[in-house]
């Protein structure tokens, strides 16, 4: 396991470029017809959904 240690306006700045960014990944996985990268592209997004989640927590 790792830790970052964050203070809390790196933790919100984080936080709000991961939602951007997931925003993006929901699109881009709508669009993609290629089913292996549209699962790669889902657990990419799960996987930060989890880390936004954790960030909410704190």
């Amino acid at each position: 396991m790792i830790t970052i240690n964050l203070n809390p306006e790196q933790a919100e700045t984080l936080k709000e470029t991961l939602v951007s960014y997931l925003s993006d990944l929901r699109m881009e996985i709508a669009d993609t017809d290629k089913l292996e990268f549209r699962q790669m592209l889902k657990k990419r997004k799960a996987i930060l959904e989890s880390i936004v989640g954790q960030l909410d927590g704190e």
